[in-house]
């Protein structure tokens, strides 16, 4: 049986560059459709139903491609808000839905996840909190073969979408808030995962408040560990009057770490999950809707699977402290 593989190699050219062929994307010069094309024929290849469901322009089935690698179950309920976000939001909107984990595509090349995702009729993809380290998902992106909504990755094209709140404004509101009310004069900053498109623009916002309030600042990663912050805590906070956290899981280690080494630093999180409230101290934080950010992710992918061109959607965001009585039901 000739497949998708043998036409890319008779017409010297990638699988990708043949799918957008057959599905009519654009921007394909014409020498290439016609070597597509002959090979085609030549080879008599028929293209499968996920080919023809594309080139209908029908819906197909959509992937939510999620990441648990994470040192802690804590952060889980982010990944679980995602989930229900985008499956009721799917499901209102009458799109089948699977889910694929990071973890089970993480080896493959282009080539290999390309027919994965067709062998599962998929035409459409929301990937959550990938990282510039993902090089196979941004080849996927870069290909244009399958419309995609990528959250908390500003990575835009003609069949892909972003889908964030604003994080550098974020980040230098509630670190802005906890320094003025505290009457802090210096900064330790615990950033996120290296190579994050989140850790990224969060670290503009420290730098920029730092810079316009002339406060000295020091950086240290923290990797989105709640130990990792313990650590830094207990080695830079006697010298630093203010803890500024990329996440709420840091800012939890960072102040059960000051109140074992009884000492007071303002601590401030981002994210706003659950756990804030049972922290023990009120801390600023930064509160994402993570459910509705889902929800946005899949409105956003229907209108490209309806012809639409990728755009940047930024949602809104709350600055507050969660209290335990807030969160218990």
């Amino acid at each position: 049986m000739v497949s998708i593989k043998d036409v890319a190699k008779r017409a010297g050219v990638a699988i990708s560059t043949v799918s957008k062929v057959l599905n009519h994307y654009p921007n394909v010069s014409e020498e290439t459709k016609r070597k597509v094309n002959e090979a085609v024929e030549e080879l008599n290849f028929v293209p499968n139903s996920v080919a023809a469901a594309l080139s209908s322009k029908q819906s197909g089935r959509v992937a939510i491609l999620l990441n648990l690698d994470n040192a802690s179950q804590a952060v889980d309920e982010i990944n679980m808000q995602y989930l229900a976000g985008a499956i009721k939001q799917a499901v209102e909107m009458n799109l089948d839905v699977i889910t694929v984990f990071f973890s089970m595509v993480r080896k493959m090349s282009l080539e290999e996840l390309v027919r994965y995702l067709q062998s599962q009729s998929i035409t459409g993809l929301i990937i959550f909190c990938m990282s510039k380290d993902d090089k196979v998902l941004h080849s996927l992106i870069a290909s244009e073969i399958f419309k995609i909504v990528t959250v908390d990755a500003p990575i835009i094209n003609a069949a892909t979408s972003c889908v964030w709140i604003h994080q550098e404004k974020a980040q230098y509101e509630v670190a802005k808030k906890t320094v003025i009310e505290n009457g802090s004069k210096s900064i330790l900053y615990l950033a996120g995962k290296k190579n994050g498109y989140v850790t990224e623009e969060r670290l503009k916002g420290i730098k920029r408040l730092a810079e316009e309030m002339k406060l000295p600042l020091l950086i240290r990663n923290g990797n989105f560990s709640e130990l990792e912050a313990r650590k830094h805590t207990f080695k830079y906070a006697k010298n630093k009057a203010a803890i500024v956290c990329a996440s709420d899981l840091m800012a939890i280690g960072a102040m059960k770490a000051l109140i074992e080494m009884d000492i007071f630093r303002p601590v401030c999180g981002f994210d706003g999950i659950t756990l804030m409230g049972y922290a023990g101290k009120q801390m600023n934080t930064v509160r994402q809707d993570f459910t509705n950010v889902a929800a946005q992710a899949v409105i956003e992918l229907k209108r490209l699977l309806d012809g639409g061109c990728g755009e940047e959607i930024v949602l809104g965001y709350e600055l507050v402290q969660m209290q335990y009585l807030d969160i218990i039901c």
